[in-house]
């Protein structure tokens, strides 16, 4: 059931009258069953996996909870008869276990998403360097559907089962209650990434029909469906011409192709979590912010803090803190100091960390090398861009560049921008070598005249087609500014008289009616990060 289909419109507007309808104490239960059927629209097989998430991550997390329990009433009794060395064995005891339950737990489940997507690609790799060795070795190559949101709820169920494990909050011992928070319909598909301790207070609480919160809702969605429909989807035809024929549109062509590549996965993601964030706002529930204009980051670290927000949230917490703070890369740290100085030492619990992050980070996107290839890509910028601040800092003092003024910033921008801009051909092209050829023929056969001699019209977009492309991010662009300036787009027009608001809402409803419906040449498609 796509986000921008008409059923997804009926099904919602079906579960929100259901929800207000149902008495206060059982709102949270239709909203499971809701929940429910939206899953079974994307097929009753899959439903299993999800079930299976549902009941392991429960079970770890309650007997975690016991476990913890148990021992504050066991040492509160014993503490005062126990010598320093007794409690350290006492914590060391209770620690093991917790990691009984955690992990197996999250071997499972993490193990469920890495057989499903990943299996097919270590498999066919390594009957390659079977062949290479000459090995008569030949394994058979196995390929499944990845079940709707698997990656987003198994990392929304992960971070919840550890944060039960350090005793962040207690486990929710009704076993519903849970399966609300895992499986909610809006966020399922491709996120936003929920923390318990955020989220499920609001799904358990029965909310109130409120007409304000509704209508900012449907107003997010509106301009959700803009992105996707009218930017998107029409910044897809382009895209997908000149990657799909790299040696036909080489050159100029490449670079217009990674610019647009960036509006089209902003448009298509922002959008499909615009739509999500509106359906939940009108349920009265508030998922966590995933974008903040990412494309007027000033530099790497400033664009990943900017997108896709709860996945780096998500790494941030549960990888590159645990790996920069254990005890090994301390002592990597410590080793690093005296092999090579002080200054690059003690960032090497820093640098590591990060490069494995970025390497994961990659591999979440897909099952392929060039994956990989854009996770080394991004960590090596932010290591660098660590390994060099300092000097880059004395550099710009040395040559009294004015950091405040507006033409740095610009500067700044405009870097980050295309560094991002490469990055996309390493994923949007069919392969690492692609990429490699792509970007070699941008350099070498670069000709600004095709941006004037109609080019861009070989590229399954008339010239109508061009415009609306145009103007519609030209729109999306203005409104990026404003909302980096501080304004409140949806605030400051609900303080507008009647008359202008209906305007700029029968705009909206008319563009996507009139502009995104598409031709038999580029039907509206699938979100992307929907795959993954």
């Amino acid at each position: 059931m796509a986000f921008t289909s008409v059923q997804f419109v009926v099904f919602l507007l079906l579960a929100a009258t259901s929800y207000f309808l149902t008495p206060k104490r059982y709102r949270w239960v239709t909203l499971l069953i809701a929940n429910y059927i939206f899953y079974f629209f994307a097929g009753v097989r899959y439903f299993i996996y999800l079930l299976a998430t549902t009941i392991t991550i429960y079970f770890a997390a309650v007997k975690l909870g016991n476990i913890s329990a148990k021992n504050k009433v066991d040492f509160a009794a014993a503490k005062t008869a126990l010598d320093k060395e007794q409690k350290k064995a006492w914590k060391a005891t209770f620690t093991k276990k917790k990691r009984m339950i955690l992990i197996p737990a999250l071997l499972f489940n993490l193990g469920i998403l890495a057989v499903l997507k990943y299996s097919g690609f270590v498999e066919s790799n390594l009957n390659a360097l079977f062949a290479r060795f000459s090995l008569g070795i030949e394994m058979p190559i196995h390929s499944f559907l990845l079940p709707l949101g698997i990656s987003f709820y198994t990392f929304q169920s992960v971070a919840y089962l550890i944060d039960v494990y350090r005793e962040k909050y207690e486990p929710e011992r009704n076993w519903a209650k849970l399966a609300l928070f895992i499986s909610f319909f809006p966020q399922i598909v491709q996120g936003p990434i929920g923390r318990y301790n955020d989220l499920a207070e609001q799904l358990f609480r029965p909310n109130s029909f409120s007409f304000q919160r509704v209508k900012f809702g449907v107003q997010l969605m509106l301009w959700g469906a803009f992105k996707k429909l009218i930017i998107a989807d029409r910044a897809k035809v382009i895209v997908d011409t000149i990657f799909g024929y790299p040696q036909t549109f080489g050159g100029t062509y490449v670079a217009v192709a990674a610019l647009v590549y960036c509006v089209q996965l902003y448009g298509d993601f922002s959008g499909g979590i615009d739509i999500a964030t509106g359906a939940a706002q009108v349920l009265g529930i508030q998922l966590e912010k995933n974008f903040q204009r990412p494309y007027l980051a000033t530099s790497i670290p400033d664009f990943w803090r900017r997108w896709h927000i709860t996945l780096g949230a998500w790494f941030r917490d549960y990888v590159f803190y645990p790996l920069s703070l254990s005890k090994f890369f301390m002592k990597v740290g410590k080793k690093g100091r005296k092999l090579l100085g002080n200054y690059i030492g003690k960032l090497l619990p820093v640098l590591i960390p990060q490069f494995i992050v970025f390497f994961l980070i990659g591999i979440w996107h897909g099952a392929e090398w060039k994956y990989i290839a854009f996770g080394f890509y991004n960590g090596t910028l932010i290591v660098l861009g660590i390994l060099f601040d300092q000097p880059f800092k004395k550099l710009i003092e040395k040559l009294h560049i004015r950091t405040e003024c507006f033409s740095w910033h610009l500067f700044q921008v405009l870097r980050t921008l295309i560094l991002v801009a490469l990055g996309k051909i390493i994923t949007r092209a069919p392969g690492v070598g692609a990429s490699a050829y792509m970007v070699r023929s941008m350099v070498q056969n670069w000709d600004g005249n095709v941006l004037l001699n109609g080019g861009l019209l070989k590229l399954g977009l008339d010239i109508q087609d061009l415009w609306v492309l145009f103007f519609a991010s030209l729109v999306f662009l203005t409104v990026s500014l404003l909302q980096e300036s501080g304004v409140q787009i949806r605030e400051a027009l609900s303080k507008q008289n009647l008359m202008f608001r209906w305007v700029i809402y029968l705009a909206a409803i008319f563009s996507l009616i009139l502009f995104g419906v598409y031709g038999l040449n580029y039907n509206a498609s699938d979100f992307i990060y929907r795959g993954f």
